[in-house]
């Protein structure tokens, strides 16, 4: 649950975006909503038809100050270059083009928070060259015959050592 006060935080971020956006574009956008919606190892994800940001409210209250300054722009300005240039490369010039220019904030595409307390269960595999972490949904994939994964490096397909770590 995010409280209040974080949330008042959020829509005054997301309207100073908005409002930064307008006077750069001299367009009349509008305020996209919000919700706690997102689960998982994600920190935020724009809908662009919706004009809805969502944001992982567990990783929202572990890391207040970098989603205020980064993740919400970073999501809103993914709303704005839909809204004033149409469908583009999600993190293209043009994204990059908002988050520097407008909005001021170094356009990065991932965060680098601790996922620790939003990780589900993960599963030990192996291959040829080392031992990998699966998400139990990789892993449900794997047991039901619907995926073969394979590692990046060695190429050859991993397989479960019968461990199951979290």
């Amino acid at each position: 649950m995010v409280s209040p006060q974080l949330t008042e935080q959020a829509h005054i971020t997301i309207q100073l975006c908005i409002d930064l956006a307008n006077s750069y574009f001299a367009k009349d956008l509008p305020v996209p909503t919000l919700n706690y919606k997102l689960r998982g190892k994600t920190a935020g994800k724009a809908y662009m038809h919706l004009n809805e940001v969502r944001l992982n409210p567990v990783l929202f209250n572990e890391n207040t100050h970098a989603f205020l300054d980064q993740v919400i722009p970073h999501e809103v300005a993914h709303l704005v270059t839909y809204q004033v240039f149409g469908r583009v490369k999600p993190h293209g010039p043009e994204w990059q083009a908002v988050m520097s220019k407008v909005f001021q904030v170094t356009p990065e595409t991932t965060h680098r928070f601790s996922i620790a307390s939003v990780q589900g269960k993960t599963f030990e595999y192996q291959c040829a060259c080392q031992k990998h972490q699966i998400s139990i949904r990789r892993h449900n994939r794997i047991t039901r015959g619907q995926a073969v994964y394979r590692c990046q490096s060695c190429h050859q397909e991993i397989r479960f050592t019968g461990k199951q770590l979290t």
